[in-house]
């Protein structure tokens, strides 16, 4: 059973504190799990499904987490987002990014790649940050995705047709 946005809402912040009692970031149980830091996060903000074979290393690195919270971490999530979020500063400014740099982007996978998108669902993502060469922080953000090409749409390859022709 899916779970509603409303429902999130109120698991999200039991997750949060169970991560917090763990005194780990991200990127900490990350490391201990395996996973991405975006991932554990997303995780945790009910963003993503924890999978069976993953639940002991996770549990094992946020101790707090109830057999409850397993279990509703298990479940497939409802992916959604409050709209008032991308006024966030952080957030508007990774919209901003991509809306500028995205026609580039964009010409850059069609000419590497061929006509297509980045999957967003067969897709890694980290945060990292480095040392620039002035000596400052930096935010590296990594979308790693598949690269999905766009399809011709024969008739003849439309599966649903060859099966309703064939009744």
């Amino acid at each position: 059973m899916e779970e509603s946005g409303a429902s999130a809402a109120a698991v999200v912040p039991r997750l949060l504190a169970a991560k917090e009692e763990s005194g780990k970031s991200f990127s900490d149980i990350a490391a201990e799990t395996g996973l991405t830091n975006v991932y554990v996060a997303q995780l945790l903000r009910r963003q993503a499904q924890l999978k069976p074979d993953m639940a002991p290393a996770f549990r094992a690195a946020v101790p707090a987490l109830t057999d409850e919270l397993v279990e509703l971490m298990m479940r497939p999530p409802f992916r959604s987002y409050h709209p008032h979020i991308v006024h966030e500063p952080a957030i508007y400014r990774l919209n901003e990014a991509v809306m500028h740099f995205g026609e580039s982007i964009k010409e850059i996978i069609n000419e590497d790649f061929g006509d297509g998108i980045m999957s967003a669902i067969d897709f890694y993502c980290s945060v990292d940050k480095i040392q620039g060469a002035d000596g400052k922080d930096r935010v590296v953000v990594t979308f790693d995705g598949k690269y999905l090409p766009y399809t011709e749409q024969r008739s003849e390859h439309m599966m649903s047709r060859l099966n309703r022709n064939a009744s």
